[in-house]
């Protein structure tokens, strides 16, 4: 019988089997679990790992370390598990590629193994040659490879085994994916470069807004957009925080993934309120004047009274009487949502019953099956359902925004934003505990926004469990958000390789970078973008490994370029030599807009607040001459004066980046206001910055609302800038007047509320 290599040894050196295990042992344990032991810093030099940290992200992962001999025979354990399965939980593949599977079988059995694609069955032939045998409990089992078909179109499919020796014959099913190699969505955008707006939806409020920036805007957004050049627009991500107040401001750190923020419905856009009881509708109206007089009234956005507000308001439109036919949809509805739907709804609902700070969280309500979630799932039925109403509504709303995207000619339309992880005690860290790792958050070791490293307190897929669920959360995930969108961006696209896990207690500089499957996690984003007709940019800024861009370059997953980022030595890469499938632009949400990157803000906040290392002298200094260095190289390409204003230094800027071959151009809208304020600072708190609370203002601070954005000459010239530098023009209206709106818009707005004439298109 062969010996696999991987079985372990218990020869690991002088230690006590007693005690706790060696660094020896725990470094070795870490290198066979995918836990890094040294990684390089961002300044090129290469750190230890301490032990006391391996202890912990190794017991994150399930390994029992409390002494040496417990720390292997854990490990073996480990190595075992797969060889104790008949198939693995799930099968990933590329199309075209030569892939295969292993089958477990007791030695000598032989299994019959088949593929079901549709109405079609293939029985699959093993690879010659790759019967390999190890002892699992003391019965030999035998490894065989089975080849999957090469010729299979990306898609889910289904693999079925079944051998005499195992639970009598009856067969196993797993699924299999075979992911595409390429993603055909990239491979459509080829023909031209195409720019687009970032946009934090939250600070753009309209006359119509309760204060807070709302679907109904996005869709105004796109109309504006479209009819000025652009093709798409890219948002903060919408996912949902909690059901009451109060809300994190932080959208990127939700308490779930898989649904949306209540917060940005448009409540006039609800076809219900026209049917309220006239006592129902004066209570609606008033909160509406109230909430519309406030927005030139405060100087940050009050997401809590907003809130607070909104649910008032749609805790009455739901006791209105649906039509037979919209009562269906929801129905319709909230049978697709499936199980997952059921538990978060039920989540809000308990939420909302025992609070935030509950024990009861800890142990009687600790999941949906504990025995509180059991009870209350019949008892908060009503309430349960309020709250897949309200996701039903959300999903009304995000198809109307991308449908007057679509009406105003962009290409991609909206762009969702995919936030790194979850809230440690949020939805998701309740519903699917199994597939999260616990002990740990999410974060990143110092690095150029953070020199002292940022804890992001969201807990990880914990790699093991996730793959023992079959990717299913993932999946379910990415369909959820695919559902009405052109394209997503996903923050931190490193997190599908390796992320920084920081064991509780300790400072974000003290972590470890725990790998992914890679090809399982990236294989299914592309596979269900591509069955969604969705663009995929990947975030990859900061320490990535250059593998890593190869491997999403090669998959036809767009990159990052920044403007401020991509350096030659000590001076500016020339645009023309970006990489040419990337999303590029001047700056970032984590630094200041161009106008306050200008006069140097970034420096001056983190000195305020104390994230400085060195003394601010030297950092404006360093700053300044930085900055110096980019302007300089502007004005030899000729497209900034001696003399230029802040304006024409933002535009020329912009014009630079439009040198580069770069598939898609981002222009913040912030840029395109005159905003400095910065919107988020990295590695602080709400009590330091109002990180998420800003309103879009001009360059004297004064709240720009949208009706003013597509009359605005500032918002104008630099889409025209990126227009003459993409080789586009501004398109031209149709006959109806402006690109079209929402179906479910305001019943009493305007017919083309962005409408001020005809459109001339720009020159190329």
């Amino acid at each position: 019988m062969d010996q696999p290599q991987e079985r372990l040894s218990t020869s690991t050196g002088p230690t006590s089997t007693g005690g706790s295990p060696s660094g020896q042992t725990l470094r070795r344990l870490a290198e066979q679990l995918g836990v890094s032991t040294r990684y390089e810093g961002f300044d090129g030099q290469e750190a230890q790992v301490p032990d006391a940290t391996l202890s912990s992200v190794l017991t994150a992962l399930d390994l029992d370390v409390s002494s040496e001999r417990a720390a292997l025979d854990s490990l073996q354990e480990h190595l075992d598990a797969p060889w104790r399965r008949l198939l693995p939980p799930v099968v990933i593949a590329v199309e075209g590629r030569d892939d295969s599977f292993p089958v477990h079988v007791p030695s000598g059995s032989e299994p019959t193994v088949e593929l079901f694609a549709g109405e079609r069955t293939r029985p699959l032939e093993a690879v010659p040659g790759s019967l390999s045998t190890r002892e699992i409990d003391g019965c030999p089992v035998d490894r065989i490879l089975y080849r999957i078909p090469s010729d299979l179109a990306p898609e889910w499919y289904e693999l079925r085994a079944s051998a005499p020796e195992i639970d009598h014959g009856v067969p196993t099913e797993v699924e299999l994916a075979v992911t595409p190699a390429r993603l055909s969505t990239t491979d459509r955008l080829q023909d031209k470069r195409r720019w687009g707006w970032a946009v934090q939806l939250y600070s753009v409020a309209s006359n119509r807004t309760w204060g807070v920036g709302d679907l109904n805007d996005l869709a105004g957004l796109a109309a504006i957009g479209g009819e000025q050049g652009a093709d798409y627009i890219l948002i903060n991500p919408l996912h949902a925080s909690e059901p009451v107040p109060p809300l994190e401001a932080s959208p990127y750190l939700p308490v779930t993934r898989r649904f949306f923020n209540p917060l940005y419905l448009r409540i006039a856009g609800i076809p219900e309120i026209v049917y309220l009881r006239p006592g129902d509708a004066e209570v609606v109206q008033t909160l509406d004047a109230i909430q519309r007089r406030r927005i030139l009234e405060v100087d940050d956005v009050e997401r809590d009274s907003v809130y607070a507000a909104k649910l008032k308001a749609l805790e009455l439109l739901y006791t209105v009487r649906r039509s037979a036919q919209r009562q269906q949809q929801l129905r319709r509805f909230a049978a697709e949502g499936g199980q997952q739907l059921q538990d978060f709804a039920l989540w809000c609902a308990i939420r909302e019953e025992i609070g935030r700070d509950s024990p009861l969280w800890e142990d009687e309500a600790a999941g949906p099956d504990s025995p509180y979630a059991v009870e209350a799932r019949t008892r908060l039925q009503g309430r349960v359902h309020f709250h897949i109403w309200l996701q039903w509504l959300l999903d009304e709303q995000l198809a109307s925004a991308q449908h007057a995207a679509d009406s105003a000619g962009m290409a991609i339309g909206v762009m969702h934003d995919l936030a790194v992880g979850v809230s440690k005690d949020g939805a998701d860290a309740w519903s699917l505990n199994r597939s999260l790792a616990r002990g740990v958050s999410v974060g990143a070791p110092a690095d150029m926004y953070n020199q002292q490293g940022q804890d992001w307190s969201q807990p990880p897929w914990h790699p093991f469990r996730l793959a023992e669920a079959g990717y299913r959360p993932w999946r379910e995930m990415l369909r959820g958000i695919f559902r009405h969108a052109g394209g997503i961006r996903i923050d931190h696209i490193m997190g599908l390789f390796r992320l920084w896990w920081i064991p509780e207690g300790n400072r974000a500089s003290e972590g470890a970078y725990v790998y992914y499957d890679h090809e399982a996690m990236l294989g299914i984003l592309a596979l269900e973008a591509q069955r969604a007709g969705v663009v995929v940019v990947g975030e990859d800024l900061g320490t990535v490994e250059p593998w890593v861009r190869e491997e999403l370059a090669a998959r036809g997953v767009l990159g990052t370029s920044v403007l401020w980022f991509e350096t030659e030595g000590d001076g500016p890469k020339d645009p023309r030599d970006y990489r040419v499938e990337t999303m590029a632009s001047v700056g970032t949400h984590d630094f200041p807009p161009t106008a306050g990157y200008l006069q140097g803000v970034q420096v001056d906040l983190r000195d305020e607040l104390g994230l400085l290392e060195r003394p601010v002298e030297q950092e404006r200094a360093e700053a300044q001459q930085t900055l110096q260095r980019w302007l300089d190289a502007v004005r030899a390409e000729g497209l900034l004066p001696e003399e230029a204003s802040e304006q024409q230094t933002v535009e020329a800027l912009h014009a630079y980046l439009g040198l580069a071959p770069s598939l898609l151009h981002c222009v913040q809208l912030v840029d395109a206001v005159g905003e400095r304020r910065v919107q988020n600072q990295p590695g602080t708190t709400d009590e330091q910055h109002p990180n998420w609370r800003i309103p879009l203002a001009d360059d004297e601070g004064r709240r720009v609302l949208l009706e003013e954005i597509q009359g605005s000459e500032r918002v104008r010239s630099l889409s025209a800038v990126m227009n003459r530098a993409l080789g586009r023009g501004m398109r031209r209206q149709n006959r109806e007047g402006a690109p079209s709106q929402p179906r479910t818009m305001d019943p009493d707005a305007p017919t083309a509320p962005w409408t001020t004439g005809s459109v001339s298109p720009v020159e190329g």
